[in-house]
């Protein structure tokens, strides 16, 4: 029968391992806490699908030639059928200058049946008009024709000074008014007008400052 190993072998093999396992352990890393997100770090990273977007303007065409109808009163002499032409020019974006012609028919129907024979040679004799004027546009935006079509548009002011021929003489001309302009596309525009144009006229012996209004719309061409 083997003797068992003397007590002091036994205590001192302990003694050489156990630092050997300090060791190890101290060398071991502890369990790592889970990771936090940084406080500017995105938890959620959403899927947004980019839509492209066409960015409407007004067109960069600087000369336009427009037709234009609609109604002129002449003050004192009734309300008829005005019809013209515009050639402007484009400055810039915002400003731009225009000659406009138009023609219309005055009547003195009103006065024939007070005095026999009217005031005019003719019941109704010819007005025509050309006025060299200037503009701002001053509210460009959009115009939606449908849910999901809309179109550039520009409010505008405009002020001009010109000429008036009427009754065989031709009368000095101030006007002032506002419209707005619908593009269909870059070569071409809706146009609605509003102008008052003031000269002075004879009536029964008295000359007479008067405010001639007039409605129109056409269209205009960009080129």
């Amino acid at each position: 029968m083997r003797n068992p190993l003397p007590w002091y072998v036994s205590l001192i093999a302990t003694a050489g391992i156990w630092p050997m396992l300090a060791s190890a352990a101290e060398q071991q890393p502890a369990d790592e806490p889970a990771r936090q997100p940084a406080a500017d770090e995105q938890v959620i990273q959403p899927q947004v699908e980019r839509r492209e977007f066409k960015v409407l303007h007004i067109p960069s065409n600087d000369i336009e030639f427009g037709l234009f109808t609609g109604a002129y009163n002449t003050e004192y002499f009734g309300t008829d059928v005005v019809g013209g032409a515009r050639l402007g020019y484009h400055i810039t974006e915002d400003f731009f200058a225009e000659a406009v012609y138009g023609n219309t028919r005055a009547t003195d129907e009103v006065f024939r049946q007070i005095l026999p024979g009217g005031v005019f040679r003719n019941q109704k004799e010819k007005l025509t008009y050309y006025e060299l004027s200037g503009g701002i546009n001053v509210l460009p935006g959009e115009v939606f024709f449908w849910k999901h079509t809309a179109r550039p548009s520009a409010l505008y002011l405009i002020a001009g000074l010109g000429s008036t021929h009427f009754l065989d003489q031709r009368r000095f001309t101030a006007s002032a008014g506002f419209g707005m302009r619908v593009w269909l596309a870059n070569w071409a525009a809706l146009q609605v007008d509003m102008r008052d144009h003031i000269f002075s006229i004879d009536v029964l012996g008295q000359q007479r400052s008067t405010q001639n209004l007039e409605f129109s719309g056409g269209v205009t061409f960009f080129f």
